[in-house]
């Protein structure tokens, strides 16, 4: 494996940089105050392209692995920004290129690439089936040319600021089926024409997310808009996951580079007792070993971005991906956060704001203790835990 960075990711960071660099501190400060969706830096993003790196040119997208669109998330979050509003639209391109019919990609693809239709919420989890997927309980019932889903999803973000939405459903009933990854099915609804059949509660959390739990009633979706095929959504779903767990890393290495340059900088420039507080092993040493993790967590990025590009299984190095790259963000807010001291927890310095955004990688979209359930269970061949 070749670890120089090619020539032409010079000119992907120089780009994307240069869009970040029009929405500086102050204002992620405002949003984050304010609890407001960055609406703007979005419709930026999609307009220069960034959030259609996936979708082939054929439908006019930029025609990019994921490995190079991993680097784009990643830039977002070392820039000091938040890719959390917009990363749904990239990884569900995931299921929509390897699942979706060819109708649905003509229809919708053009649209995403151009920046005139946002794919931004992901309905899977519920009250009473969070890690436990198969447990859902929503229904999608068969009525002639259409289904009728009717039930509930909690934190699913995004959907007041989506145009469509993936929602999972199961079309056969748990105790109906043998194996209990089938029976699941994968609609894609038009928001736009469907909000009258959902009630859609905003949730507070600790970090500017806009996620909600929603209630569909008697929601309407045309038969020809489910992905893959009746009761085989699970399988779909996984590809996304895989995507997934893989721009969740990125975004991650972003954080931990981000929080690295800030607490060096901090390091170099306060000066206590005569001398740089950086060359005070106790300073130094813990910033050196969060650099050191954060760096190993993204070789295990690349190579998992680069065996989910060539069509290789890539399962567990994206999980180990996600898992690396979540703590080494969170050990590297934690030093960032003691080298500013108290001045770490003023917003104006940012700190506490990208400390609390990061945190949330360690426990979703999926949990660390997860992940490590599936490298022991499934990898390592250990007995199952629960």
């Amino acid at each position: 494996m070749d670890f120089q960075e090619p020539g032409a990711w010079d000119s992907l960071r120089a780009g994307i940089r240069e869009l970040c660099h029009e929405f500086g501190d102050t204002y992620w400060q405002k949003l984050d105050r304010d609890r407001d969706y960055p609406l703007e830096f979005v419709n930026a993003l999609g307009q220069a392209g960034w959030l259609s790196t996936l979708i082939p040119i054929e439908y006019n997208g930029g025609g990019m692995g994921l490995l190079e669109t991993s680097i784009v998330l990643e830039e977002i979050n070392r820039s000091g920004g938040n890719a959390n509003a917009a990363h749904a639209q990239v990884y569900l391109m995931a299921v929509l290129l390897r699942h979706a019919s060819e109708n649905l990609k003509h229809t919708y693809l053009p649209q995403i690439a151009a920046g005139s239709l946002r794919l931004q919420a992901f309905a899977v989890t519920e009250p009473n089936a969070g890690s436990e997927t198969t447990r859902i309980e929503t229904k999608a019932v068969r009525d002639g040319n259409k289904y009728i889903i009717n039930g509930s999803k909690i934190f699913i973000s995004r959907v007041e600021q989506s145009d469509m939405m993936l929602i999972l459903a199961r079309t056969t009933a748990y105790d109906e089926v043998a194996d209990k990854t089938t029976g699941l099915s994968l609609f894609l609804v038009d928001l736009r024409r469907s909000r009258d059949r959902m009630n859609v509660h905003p949730l507070r959390v600790s970090m500017n997310n806009q996620t909600n739990s929603v209630e569909f009633v008697d929601l309407e979706v045309p038969a020809d808009h489910m992905i893959g095929e009746e009761g085989n959504g699970f399988r779909c779903v996984i590809d996304s996951w895989n995507a997934e767990r893989i721009l969740i890393a990125s975004e991650c290495i972003g954080d931990g580079r981000w929080f690295i340059d800030r607490a060096v900088r901090r390091a170099n420039e306060r000066v206590v007792f005569g001398k740089s507080i950086g060359a005070n092993q106790g300073v130094q040493f813990p910033i050196a070993s969060a650099y050191a993790h954060v760096e190993a967590a993204d070789l295990i990025r690349l190579k998992a971005a680069t065996k989910f590009d060539t069509g290789d299984p890539c399962g567990p190095e994206a999980n180990m991906a996600k898992l690396l790259a979540s703590e080494s963000s969170w050990e590297a807010a934690n030093v960032c956060l003691d080298t500013y001291g108290g001045y770490g927890f003023l917003a104006e310095y940012d700190v506490e704001r990208k400390f609390r955004e990061t945190r949330l990688y360690t426990v979703a979209p999926v949990n660390n203790n997860l992940v490590l359930a599936y490298l022991g269970q499934r990898v390592l061949g250990l007995a199952k835990s629960y």
